[in-house]
């Protein structure tokens, strides 16, 4: 009895220390693969989803829509007159003008046609938001760009394909299309512009109305034009609002003003909200939708 004692105690001790099921050897992975700019491509699809709505998108859908939907309705009691044929520069049954290029007469005149009618589907929303700068000293070298880079990619934080999406497009340069005035030449890079869709679009206007207008000094609010200025021009019928911010601006957005020192120097910008309101008087419209996230107009 004591010899089986001692086996089994010799036993236990020789297996201490081991697992007693048997394991398998952790599998090797080939190495990744590297894109063009040498970075690692994983070998599954890493898409960076969304944890939450932002707070302005969800102002928007449950409390601006219908404003602007009750705001900017029209009635149309009758149903509307058919569009007139347009008329095409040559006639289209010519065979000796069958291939050549044949605009209407007088042009498209978009900036003429009445807006859709009002419905629950067409209601004025924000597309995207562009911002770009312009820098005359990236002429002399492109180096002057850097600053702007770095600036843009703080405050809009978008990447070129960041988060696994191949329609962002980051920061990108702003190259010259033909001779002005000397000192622009074409595909010279010039400025910085960035679009901002979805959620950062959303995040950067909040930090906009937020931080960066209320502390702008001098600012009395987005000039308007005068009652007797005409809503089917093509600046009034775009659906786009502009305007522009001075150098001070820059260090009061807080991703700059946490490190205000890493940029060299500051710069102006120009940032555009484009809106999906075309049509006749679009651009009023489109000042609506603005004034409800906060953004201040003024009468000239």
């Amino acid at each position: 009895m004591s010899a089986q004692v001692a086996t089994r105690t010799t036993r236990a001790v020789t297996t201490a220390g081991r697992t007693v099921r048997r394991t398998r050897p952790a599998p090797q992975r080939p190495p990744l693969k590297r894109d063009e700019k040498g970075l690692p491509i994983p070998h599954v699809n890493v898409i960076v989803r969304d944890t939450h709505r932002s707070r302005l998108a969800d102002h928007y859908h449950d409390t601006l829509q219908e404003d602007l939907m009750y705001m900017t309705y029209v009635h149309e009691p009758i149903p509307r007159k058919p569009p007139r044929p347009v008329r095409l520069t040559y006639d289209p049954n010519d065979p000796y003008t069958k291939h050549r290029h044949n605009p209407p007469l007088g042009g498209n005149r978009w900036a003429k046609q009445p807006p859709p009618p009002s419905a629950p589907d067409n209601i004025i929303q924000l597309e995207r938001i562009q911002i770009h700068t312009q820098i005359k000293s990236a002429v002399a070298s492109r180096t002057n760009l850097l600053g702007p880079i770095m600036a843009f990619r703080a405050i809009s934080g978008a990447t070129e394909q960041g988060g696994g999406q191949h329609t962002a497009e980051g920061v990108q340069l702003v190259k010259g299309r033909k001779n002005l005035q000397g000192w622009v030449r074409p595909g010279l890079p010039v400025g910085v512009k960035v679009d901002l869709k979805g959620p950062q679009m959303w995040d950067f206007l909040s930090v906009l109305v937020e931080f960066v207008l209320p502390r702008l000094r001098d600012f009395q609010g987005i000039p308007l034009e005068g009652p007797s200025s005409r809503l089917d021009k093509p600046n009034a019928a775009s659906g786009v609002v502009s305007f522009g911010l001075p150098p001070t601006a820059l260090g009061l957005f807080p991703q700059i003003e946490v490190n205000f020192d890493a940029y060299p120097s500051t710069f102006g910008m120009h940032i555009h909200f484009i809106t999906n309101a075309k049509g006749v008087g679009a651009q009023n419209r489109a000042r609506a939708l603005l004034s409800g996230f906060q953004i201040p107009f003024s009468k000239s």
